[in-house]
């Protein structure tokens, strides 16, 4: 009998050992964050550093030497390290353009980093020359100008780019105004009545089926809704002052008496299939 318990003691403790090394080997595969794990550690493996671009760039500032760059964008933040190697290069310099772009490792990819906040960055380049008159492009989508900055901050340039259109009865300046009025995506003009100073746009935008579906009631391409815009002029181009269906100058006037009845008193009321009301339901007799 004795012999019987030595290797049963044998194989308990083998087992016993075996069941060690599991455990242990099974602690490396902890989440970030938890107790005796590591950093970017996931049930799969290390979390990944990727490149990454700011998800806005904020502002520039230009130093003394008008070639030095101080550029600030927003970037990933969180409980452990989120950012490195945080840098802005020169890509390209052309056509009175310089092109900048701004890039950082980050794990922030993967939520299980948890890189889900964001913080301000700031990071320096130095120019080929000073900027000058040159328009300065950040990340392909951030345009600053000198022209009109208040140094040595950079002006941040709008959706019409650096110079918009000046406000005026221009086509160009048409298409600022529609942008102000926040149209919808392929909006097309049907009216324009202009003074340089006060401006009426009557737009309207397909809806409705599918263009080019035929079998549509009616076709995508005939169904449309509309609407008014009354602006006014401003510096930084045209200001909307109100909208309205209906006809001569009544609305715009109560929002802005010195609304020039010369553009509005022959307004007919927009069509109730361009600009159709919805009432409310009346109460039920019950």
């Amino acid at each position: 009998m004795g012999p019987v318990r030595t290797r049963g003691a044998a194989v308990l403790a083998a087992f016993c050992a075996v069941a060690a090394v599991l455990v242990f080997a099974a602690c490396g595969t902890r989440l970030a964050g938890s107790a005796g794990g590591t950093d970017g550690a996931t049930p799969t493996g290390p979390i990944p550093w990727t490149t990454e671009e700011p998800s806005r760039v904020l502002g520039a500032q230009l130093d003394d030497d008008q070639r030095t760059l101080t550029l600030t964008a927003q970037v990933p933040d969180g409980r452990r390290p989120c950012v490195r190697g945080l840098k802005a290069v020169v890509t390209d310099t052309e056509n009175d353009t310089v092109w900048v772009q701004i890039t950082f490792s980050s794990p922030s990819g993967d939520r299980n980093s948890g890189c889900t906040r964001e913080r301000t960055a700031a990071t320096r380049v130095r120019l080929p020359r000073p900027l000058g008159n040159q328009k300065l492009v950040v990340d392909t989508e951030s345009q600053f100008t000198t022209d009109g900055a208040q140094l040595p901050a950079l002006r941040l340039c709008g959706e019409l780019g650096c110079h918009p259109p000046a406000t005026g009865c221009t086509t160009a300046s048409y298409d600022q105004a529609l942008i102000a009025a926040d149209a919808p995506a392929h909006t097309y003009r049907d009216a324009e009545h202009c003074d340089g100073k006060w401006l009426v746009l009557d737009f309207s935008w397909r809806t409705g089926p599918v263009c080019g579906d035929t079998t549509a009631t009616p076709s995508g391409c005939t169904s449309r809704l509309g609407d008014r815009w009354f602006f006014r002029a401003k510096p930084a181009g045209w200001a909307p002052i109100t909208s309205s269906a209906t006809g001569g100058c009544a609305a715009v006037r109560r929002a802005e008496p010195a609304f020039p009845t010369a553009l509005c008193a022959d307004l007919p009321p927009l069509s109730p299939t361009l600009h159709p009301s919805h009432p409310p339901a009346s109460p039920s007799g019950g």
